[in-house]
């Protein structure tokens, strides 16, 4: 039989701020978003304070004074790290990985000898200790099953008293009688189910499957014809039947983007221009970094929805390109012709993006076209040469002139009052022992 693990770090962007803020612990933390602009990380004890996730700031501000909340800027170059540091130890759990999200990865332990529980536990504790991250574990024979005892280990962990204590932070519902695995299915209802999710999980309930058990033993035919495929497979995941497999080299993203909001209202064409020529530039390093060419640029400009005095207008343009391409000035080019053909006086713009379409094979791109006797335009080494100087002396030592320098964007710059250093990805911002 086969053996999954779910793994994730706990509240990942509040544990990455308390590794290196340890007088956090305890306190209620939340991460806001860009721009400061609302909770997309919660503490526990911030959620105990009925901090909603995607809660706007100022709605919840007045928690620092009434109940000591504390508040940190989003730090993505912090978290990124350390989630390749997690993900490293992780993999030592068996012998493949799939890398899910920042905070979660599936990894396969089917064959490994020994108890696989206590062997979830060691590693375990190998991360709390080597980089001081707190996770749960979830282990199942299918993917499905390994999310729902990930989901079952946390509550056991934050709710003693809601599962037995010994499921606490790692959970193993492969290793239990079969009836007790339907009993934790059937106390669990089926909007909470990996994949399901309120909408389909209303529909389902309307016709008498409410929980995960009931999903389990639901008809498949009927599920697949109501529902479709990917519920039918969900369906016999949670009856211990594998349909997912893990997918070690994920396939290639088939849009890209490369969208922020702005600290301020932008109302000149310049700034704007600065901003979506840095937008295009960010797209196109993720473009190359998985080998592929774009074929379609497009952007798009709108104001704030809420801000006092701004009018509502949100304008987008796709841009084709004569050539498929990752090389950073032709969709740099074609990002500012979108923007010209948008852009109108008079608005105080608050957000924009670029997003790449038509996404290829950078090699099968290159066999598909016919160039004649015309060499393509683009150096790729060009292209190389700059991403990696700029990934080892760090993002933007080399720029485009239509790229602002990072201290001259503070027009569109986002908001960033309580962002904490960069402790391990800056040699000027390491942690000092004192």
């Amino acid at each position: 039989m086969s053996t999954i693990a779910l793994l994730d770090g706990n509240n990942f962007y509040v544990s990455c701020e308390r590794v290196f803020r340890p007088a956090l612990q305890g306190r209620p933390v939340v991460v806001l978003s860009n721009n400061d602009g609302c909770a997309i990380a919660r503490s526990d004890e911030a959620k105990a304070l009925g901090v909603r996730m995607g809660a706007p700031w100022f709605q919840i501000r007045h928690l620092q004074r009434d109940a000591g909340l504390v508040a940190v800027s989003a730090n993505f170059a912090l978290y990124g790290d350390m989630s390749d540091r997690m993900m490293s130890l992780a993999a030592g759990l068996g012998h493949a990985q799939e890398v899910y999200s920042i905070d979660e990865c599936f990894i396969d332990l089917t064959g490994m000898p020994g108890d696989l529980a206590e062997r979830a536990r060691k590693v375990q504790a190998r991360i709390r200790q080597w980089i001081g991250i707190p996770t749960c574990i979830g282990l199942g024979p299918t993917k499905t099953l390994a999310k729902l005892a990930n989901h079952i280990a946390k509550t056991a962990d934050r709710k003693p008293g809601s599962y037995p204590a010994h499921l606490a932070r790692v959970c193993h519902l492969g290793d239990m009688p079969l009836a007790q695995r339907a009993q934790y299915l059937a106390d669990t209802a089926v909007d909470e189910v990996w994949g399901v999710g309120p909408r389909l999980g209303a529909k389902l309930d309307g016709v008498g499957i409410r929980t995960a058990q009931d999903l389990a033993q639901a008809h498949l035919p009927t599920i697949q014809r109501k529902w479709g495929i990917v519920l039918a497979k969900t369906a016999q995941e949670l009856a211990g039947i594998p349909c997912l497999p893990l997918e070690t080299n994920p396939p290639p993203r088939q849009h890209i983007a490369f969208t922020r909001s702005f600290g301020q209202p932008v109302t000149q064409l310049p700034d704007l221009a600065q901003a979506v020529s840095e937008f295009a530039a960010r797209a196109a390093e993720k473009l190359r970094r998985q080998h592929s060419v774009a074929s379609q640029v497009m952007v798009f400009i709108r104001t704030s929805l809420f801000r006092p005095g701004s009018k509502p207008h949100r304008v987008y343009q796709t841009v084709p390109l004569a050539l498929p391409s990752s090389h950073t000035p032709a969709l740099q080019k074609a990002a500012l012709q979108a923007l010209d053909a948008m852009y109108q006086s008079g608005f105080l713009y608050a957000k924009a993006g670029v997003i790449l379409h038509g996404i290829q094979s950078a090699t099968a791109a290159q066999l598909d076209l016919d160039w004649g006797a015309a060499m393509p335009p683009a150096n790729p080494r060009l292209m190389q040469t700059l991403d990696s100087l700029n990934q080892r002396y760090g993002r933007g030592t080399l720029r485009f002139a239509t790229m602002a320098h990072p201290q001259q964007a503070t027009v569109w710059a986002m908001k960033q009052e309580r962002l904490t250093p960069s402790y391990t990805t800056s040699w000027a911002e390491l942690a000092v022992a004192r």
